[in-house]
C-alpha cells in the first residue's frame, strides 16, 4: 500500500475508521487516501482524529455512490478502490426498499462503471453474511452487489484491473450492531432476545480489515473470500455484557435469520479452501478450478459443503466473549 493512492467508500463507517487507521500505521508512504461519503458531519469528526497536517495523506471527498458522476472525479489517479458504502439496517431497508437497492445495487454498479474507465487495479467490495440465501431485502440486494462485482470482471478487458468480494459476519462492535445495543441497554436490567436459539458469526474490526488487505494483494478476481471465524450463542452475548440482566424474549424481527449463512450447499461445487479463508469461485469462470487450486495450494470442499453459524464446530464461551467485548467494543470507545 505504500506510494499508492487509495479510496474507500462509506470511508467514515466503522470498517472505514480501522481500514484508515491500519493503513497509516503499516504503510506511512501511502501516497494519497481518500474517505468518500455523503456525510459532512461524520468526515469533519473523522478529521479531527486523522487530520490532513499531520496524515499529509488523507483526503476527504464529499460524495454519494448514487452519482456516478461525482465517483468519476473522486477516482482520478486512484490504484486501489475499498468498497463499504451501503444501507445495512434491516428494518429500514424493508421499509425503504428501492432506497436501499439505489444505494447497495445501483450505487455498486456506479462504481464498477466508473473504476472500469479510470486507471483502478483493484476493487474489493465488503459483502455480508446475509447476501447467502437472503431471507431480507438488504442481504438480496448484496448479493446482487456481490454478483455485480464478481461479473466485473467479465467485462474489464485488457485493463489491468481485479474485483473481488469478502464476506463475513457481523464485526464486533460496528454501529448498530448487537454488542453495543445491548451495552446501552444494560443499566436497564433487561436485555431484549429475538429468539434464543439464536446465533451469528463473529469478527473483529482488524480481522476483516486484515482480510481486504490480503485479498488486495492475493485475490486474482472474482472470488466471494470468506473468513473462517468462530460463532456466538445470542444469549451468551448478553450474559457476557450483562450477566446479571433478565433476557426478554421478543420474538424475531421481519427478515431475520435465526442462523446466518455465509456458504450455501449450492456455492460448494465452486468454492475452495485456502486454509486461512474459503473462496466461492465464479459460477462463470474466468480461469479453472484447477489451475486455481494448483496455484494458489487450495483445496475443493466436498459437494453440499455448507458453512453457516449454527452448525460451525467454533463457538465462543462467555469468557472468551466477554475478553473480546473488553478489547474491541469497550476497550475501541477510549483507544
Amino acid at each position: 500500500m505504500n506510494h499508492q493512492n487509495i479510496l474507500i467508500t462509506g470511508g467514515t463507517g466503522s470498517f472505514g475508521k480501522a481500514f484508515v487507521k491500519t493503513i497509516l500505521n503499516r504503510y506511512p508512504d501511502v501516497k494519497r487516501l481518500v474517505v468518500f461519503s455523503r456525510d459532512e458531519l461524520k468526515q469533519f469528526e473523522m478529521a479531527q482524529t486523522f487530520p490532513e497536517s499531520r496524515y499529509p495523506a488523507m483526503r476527504y471527498f464529499i460524495g454519494d455512490i448514487r452519482d456516478e458522476s461525482r465517483l468519476r472525479r473522486a477516482l482520478e489517479g486512484i490504484d486501489v478502490v475499498i468498497h463499504a458504502a451501503a444501507l445495512k439496517q434491516v428494518p429500514a431497508a424493508e421499509y425503504n426498499p428501492f432506497e436501499c437497492i439505489k444505494t447497495n445495487v445501483l450505487g455498486a454498479q456506479n462504481l464498477i462503471e466508473a473504476c472500469l474507465d479510470s486507471n483502478v487495479r483493484r476493487v474489493v467490495a465488503l459483502s455480508t453474511d446475509k447476501a447467502a440465501a437472503p431471507v431480507n431485502l438488504y442481504g438480496a440486494t448484496k448479493l446482487c452487489s456481490d454478483k455485480l462485482f464478481v461479473a466485473a470482471n467479465n467485462i474489464r478487458g485488457n485493463r489491468d484491473i481485479r474485483f473481488s468480494v469478502v464476506r463475513y459476519g457481523n464485526v464486533m462492535g460496528s454501529r448498530g450492531s448487537v454488542i453495543p445495543f445491548f451495552l446501552a441497554k444494560k443499566d436497564g436490567g433487561v436485555l431484549p432476545i429475538t429468539d434464543p436459539a439464536m446465533t451469528r458469526f463473529n469478527i473483529s474490526l482488524q480481522e476483516g480489515v486484515d482480510m481486504v488487505l490480503w485479498s488486495i494483494d492475493n485475490a486474482w478476481g472474482g472470488e466471494v473470500l470468506v473468513p473462517k471465524i468462530p460463532s456466538y450463542r445470542i444469549t451468551d452475548v448478553a450474559t457476557a455484557v450483562g450477566p446479571n440482566c433478565r433476557q426478554e424474549i421478543i420474538g424475531t424481527r421481519p427478515g431475520e435469520k435465526v442462523h446466518e449463512e455465509m456458504i450455501t450447499a449450492s456455492d460448494s461445487f465452486n468454492t475452495v479452501d485456502l486454509g486461512r479463508y474459503y473462496a466461492i469461485l465464479p459460477s462463470t469462470p474466468i480461469y479453472s478450478l484447477q489451475e486455481y487450486c494448483k496455484k494458489t495450494g487450495a483445496k475443493q470442499v466436498p459437494v453440499g459443503f455448507a458453512y453457516d453459524s449454527g452448525t460451525n464446530p467454533d463457538f465462543l464461551s462467555v469468557d472468551q466473549l466477554q475478553g473480546l467485548i473488553d478489547k474491541h467494543v469497550i476497550g475501541q470507545q477510549f483507544d
